[in-house]
């Protein structure tokens, strides 16, 4: 049995790989791939690796290829409480016929899965701002990390706001207080990080403009705008030049101590464009984050 499938624009330049979980479900990366290997997934009639980018219009063959073999883990089920749903409303920065904006906290997920149970996808289906739709996320932020979050309400915006992320026309700022002096005042950071699929090493170029508001001989605090979209990606930067997140559970030096309840990274601000119009979203800090610049006697200029 052949089943063929076009790429439209809104998957232009994406991995083959990501485009069958994105439009055929969560299957297993190691089960792409053999089906790649041997042929029964296929683009423009040619074998590619798993990735290979498609394009506007390209064609993706199956050939025999059984779903029924994907073991897919289930989903972690959650029922929100209305309490749980009413304190999500309240972060909601704006609301519109297409999206709506929160300053997401810190301990959340984005979305559902086999490991996380609390999510705002789940919240927010519940909520009777979606009463006559469905949630979209639309870009990723980790759990631990708070700030600037969108969710579509419809497929087309939810497609749209997708395609932007992923053509890096959305314009990010962050916020950190790590550990530290960084002594270049401003700059780039462009690092080789390395992330596993399937226990194989995957490397990816990642790039990133900073710029230090506050500082002192013990720590700092960095305005950080990443090009790329790697995953963990300015936590991962920061550890490489030694002044690693407070916070930070993960990507910490031996010799720091993790005793921040709280990972100190904020999504700060979001621009993006939409049919020539502007969009522009700041959240405000979450209270833990500015009690630790002023223990820290660090100075933001918006506080």
């Amino acid at each position: 049995m052949k089943k063929v499938y076009n790429v439209d624009l809104t998957y232009n330049e994406m991995r083959i790989d990501r485009w069958i979980r994105n439009n055929l479900g969560k299957i297993p990366q190691g089960l792409i791939e053999k089906n790649l290997r041997n042929g029964k997934i296929k683009l423009n009639k040619k074998k590619v690796k798993s990735s290979k980018k498609v394009k506007t219009n390209d064609e993706i063959q199956l050939f025999d290829f059984n779903f029924k073999e994907t073991i897919v883990q289930k989903k972690i089920k959650f029922k929100p409480t209305e309490q749980i749903i009413k304190s999500n409303e309240d972060l909601i920065i704006d609301n519109n016929d297409d999206f709506i904006v929160l300053n997401k906290s810190s301990g959340i997920s984005v979305q559902g899965g086999t490991k996380s149970k609390k999510n705002l996808v789940d919240i927010f289906a519940k909520s009777e701002i979606f009463q006559n739709s469905k949630p979209f996320s639309v870009h990723r932020l980790d759990k631990d990390t708070s700030g600037v979050f969108i969710i579509a309400k419809h497929r087309q915006s939810a497609q749209l706001l997708t395609s932007l992320f992923r053509l890096r026309k959305v314009h990010k700022t962050y916020l950190a207080i790590c550990h530290g002096e960084i002594l270049s005042n401003s700059g780039n950071w462009e690092n080789d990080l390395v992330r596993y699929e399937n226990n194989k090493p995957i490397i990816e170029k990642a790039k990133t403009t900073y710029k230090v508001l506050d500082k002192n001989s013990i720590c700092s605090l960095v305005e950080m705008k990443p090009i790329t979209g790697r995953k963990h990606q300015l936590r991962k930067q920061l550890l490489a030049i030694g002044n690693p997140i407070y916070g930070d559970q993960k990507y910490k030096l031996n010799n720091n101590k993790a005793i921040n309840k709280n990972l100190m990274l904020h999504s700060y601000q979001i621009k993006f464009m939409i049919k020539n119009k502007k969009f522009t979203y700041t959240a405000l800090l979450p209270d833990y984050f500015k009690k630790l610049l002023k223990t820290k006697r660090l100075k933001f200029p918006s506080i």
